[in-house]
C-alpha cells in the first residue's frame, strides 16, 4: 500500500511514518516543517509541501499513485486557538478542504484524520463514547468537529471514505528511544514532568489540586503512541469494506490523575520530583475517560500498553538521549 502522510514530520506522524515502514508499506511525508522536525522523517521520502497551497499538493500527488492519505497536520495548542481562532480555522479546516479537494482531483478514496476529544467539550460523563454530546469550547475544538461534519458531508457526495480517530492523550516514544515527544511549545503533562525532572524545562506546576477527584488533581486517559500508529492501520484497512465517514474514540478506557504521574514518573527517574500547586486553569474538566469499544469491537484495536510505568519509561529513555 502507498501511503501519504500529511504531518509525517510531527510526534504522531512520525511514529505512523516508522509504523507502516516497517510492515513494508511506501511511505510518502507532506510537511511545511513549521512544527515538524526534519531528523525526525527517517523512513519514507519527506516532500516539503504546505496544505495553504494547493499548487503544492498537486505537485505531491502527481510525484506517485496514492493509495491512502493519513492528515496528522493542524494548529493544536488549546490556549492560543482562543487568542488566534482565524489562524486555527484557516489552517485546520481551509487546510484541510484544499488536501480534500487534492485528493478528490487525483482520485484518492481513502483517509484517516486525527481528531480529538477536544470535540466533545466539557464531558456529562466520566466515560465518554462517540454518542456523547459534541460542544466544543474551544476553536481547536471546533475546527476538529468542523472537519468530521465536512467529511459526512463529502461521503454523501463525493464517495469519500474516511474514519476521524479522536485521541485523548498521545504519549510515550519508540521503544528504542529513536523519535519521541518534541514540541517547541510542550503542553503536554508527561514531557513537562520527564523535562523537570531532567532540568531542562521550566519548574513543574500542578493546576489544582481541589477537584473532585481521589486526589484532587485531574484524572486524563493516556494512550502510546504506537497504540495510536496501529489504529490508523487498522482503520484504514476498516475503509477497504467499510464506505462512509466513521468515527472512532482512541484511549486507554482507564484514567490516571496527574499525581500519579508525577509519583508514578519519580519511581521510573528514580528521584523525588518537586513541583508547585497553581490555581485550576479555566476549561479543563475535572475527568476525561475514553470509551474505545468501539474501536476494539469494529477495528480489531487492541492496545499494548495498558499500564502508565512503561508508557513515561518509553518517553523517558527518549528524553535522556536528547542534546537538551
Amino acid at each position: 500500500m502507498s501511503v501519504l502522510i500529511c504531518g509525517g514530520a510531527g510526534y504522531i506522524g512520525s511514529h505512523m511514518v516508522r509504523w507502516l515502514t516497517e510492515r513494508d508499506h511506501e511511505v510518502m511525508v507532506l510537511d511545511n516543517l513549521s512544527t515538524g522536525h526534519r531528523e525526525a522523517v527517517q523512513w519514507g521520502q519527506l516532500v516539503e509541501a504546505d496544505l495553504m497551497d494547493p499548487a503544492s499538493l498537486d505537485r505531491v500527488f502527481a510525484r506517485r499513485n496514492v493509495d491512502a492519505v493519513m492528515h496528522f497536520c493542524a494548529r493544536s495548542l488549546v490556549g492560543e486557538s482562543v487568542a488566534q481562532p482565524y489562524a486555527y480555522y484557516a489552517n485546520n479546516v481551509t487546510g484541510t478542504l484544499n488536501l480534500l479537494e487534492a485528493m478528490r482531483r487525483h482520485d484518492v478514496k481513502r483517509l484517516v484524520f486525527s481528531s480529538t476529544a477536544a470535540v466533545f467539550g466539557n464531558p456529562v460523563a466520566d466515560v465518554i463514547d462517540e454518542e456523547h454530546p459534541k460542544t466544543p469550547i474551544n476553536p481547536y475544538g471546533a475546527s476538529k468537529l468542523m472537519v468530521e461534519r465536512i467529511l459526512t458531508d463529502a461521503a454523501e457526495a463525493y464517495g469519500l471514505r474516511s474514519v476521524a480517530l479522536r485521541y485523548f492523550n498521545a504519549a510515550g516514544a519508540t521503544s528504542d528511544a529513536c523519535i519521541g515527544e518534541a514540541h517547541a511549545c510542550e503542553t503536554h503533562l508527561i514531557p513537562n514532568v520527564l523535562k523537570s525532572a531532567l532540568g531542562t524545562g521550566p519548574a513543574l506546576k500542578l493546576f489544582g489540586d481541589d477537584y473532585a477527584t481521589p486526589d484532587g488533581t485531574c484524572v486524563r486517559d493516556y494512550v502510546h503512541v504506537e497504540d495510536l500508529a496501529q489504529a490508523h492501520l487498522l482503520a484504514v484497512d476498516y475503509l477497504q469494506d467499510h464506505p462512509g465517514a466513521h468515527a472512532f474514540n482512541l484511549g486507554n478506557g482507564r484514567g490516571f490523575s496527574v499525581r500519579e504521574v508525577i509519583e508514578t514518573a519519580a519511581t521510573v527517574v528514580g528521584n523525588s520530583i518537586d513541583y508547585e500547586v497553581a490555581p485550576r486553569r479555566t476549561g479543563d474538566p475535572a475527568v476525561l475517560v475514553a470509551s474505545s469499544s468501539k474501536a476494539r469491537e469494529q477495528l480489531g484495536w487492541t492496545p499494548a500498553w495498558t499500564e502508565l510505568g512503561p508508557i513515561i519509561e518509553s518517553a523517558w529513555r527518549w528524553h535522556q538521549s536528547q542534546p537538551w
